[in-house]
């Protein structure tokens, strides 16, 4: 099977961590081992999260007295995408001896006429408490928004229409390299009145940006994994219950955080109502688990897996 992952950014940086490189290494080496065990059977390529690194070098780069302005948020976008990529290709060379491991830096084509540009709404970098978010983002002219108890910084989230790099990366992939991608959503482009890339400030969601990659790509399975073993139906009351196996018809009439699970619902419905194929959302862990049909939320046309009729 050709399988694309993508990692949550709490497989590189967990919630209450320091962000300091070492932990952020230990987190994807041990990510990279769970992730070998899949590409020994599958071709994997595999995305991942950049929101606390991209937040934390923001606010470097804005504090930073010798710069005239703070870095704009593509070329942060494109300097997370090499840190992590590095990461991801070092480890995963080391737990597949002989497999051919490839980490890019890769732009992803939006509109420029977006609406998310005039509503910020992805969160990025770290959590505060309202007092200190609301002091920030006075000092730094940030918009802010609660995240659970907490706050966080929001920027721009224009919708992918393609990955620039996409015959490329299926090259790859087709040769057998392991592929390392579109980390963060990839950096955001738009063409200009001359046809001319050129970055623009925002980030680009990565589970949708992996959808549209995995229907590119001829993928058989799409993997979102993060640090919940299921998708939750009615998450944080007393009916709360865990979703198993379903459909993207049973999904939509569901309602999900719009900062959180919600990108990633919406995106495995779409790749599984575009492709007919398998999308599933749980933990890294459980990667070989959710393949085999025992763990996570596994979304397929008709809600069994593996895909069997239903005449």
């Amino acid at each position: 099977m050709r399988v694309i992952v993508a990692l949550g950014g709490n497989a590189v940086l967990r919630r209450g961590q320091r962000p300091d490189a070492d932990v952020q290494l230990a987190n994807v080496r041990a990510a990279a081992r769970a992730l070998a065990r899949l590409a020994a059977e599958h071709e994997l390529v595999i995305t991942h999260g950049n929101g606390p690194q991209v937040g934390l070098l923001a606010m470097q780069s804005a504090a930073d007295p010798e710069l005239s302005g703070p870095y704009p948020f593509d070329a942060l976008g494109a300097q997370t995408q090499g840190l992590i990529g590095y990461w991801m290709q070092q480890a995963l060379q080391n737990a597949l001896p002989g497999r051919q491991v490839l980490a890019m830096v890769t732009q992803t084509l939006v509109s420029a006429v977006d609406p998310a540009f005039a509503e910020p709404a992805k969160f990025v970098g770290q959590v505060y408490e309202q007092e200190e978010a609301e002091k920030l983002a006075a000092e730094h002219g940030w918009t802010v928004r609660q995240d659970g108890r907490l706050w966080r910084r929001v920027v721009p989230s224009p919708a992918p229409q393609r990955v620039v790099e996409t015959r490329l990366i299926r090259r790859m992939v087709g040769e057998g390299v392991i592929v390392v991608c579109a980390g963060g959503g990839g950096v955001p482009v738009v063409r200009d009145e001359r046809g001319r890339l050129t970055g623009v400030e925002g980030v680009v969601d990565k589970d949708l940006t992996t959808a549209m990659l995995a229907e590119a790509l001829d993928c058989d399975a799409f993997l979102s994994l993060t640090d919940v073993p299921r998708v939750m139906r009615a998450f944080g009351t007393p009916h709360q219950s865990e979703i198993g196996h379903t459909t993207p018809h049973e999904l939509r009439a569901l309602d999900f955080p719009a900062g959180s699970m919600g990108p990633k619902v919406e995106a495995v419905c779409r790749f599984v109502e575009t492709t007919g194929d398998m999308a599933a959302i749980g933990r890294l862990e459980d990667a070989e688990r959710i393949l085999g049909g025992t763990a996570g939320t596994i979304v397929t046309p008709n809600g069994r897996w593996p895909l069997t009729s239903t005449l």
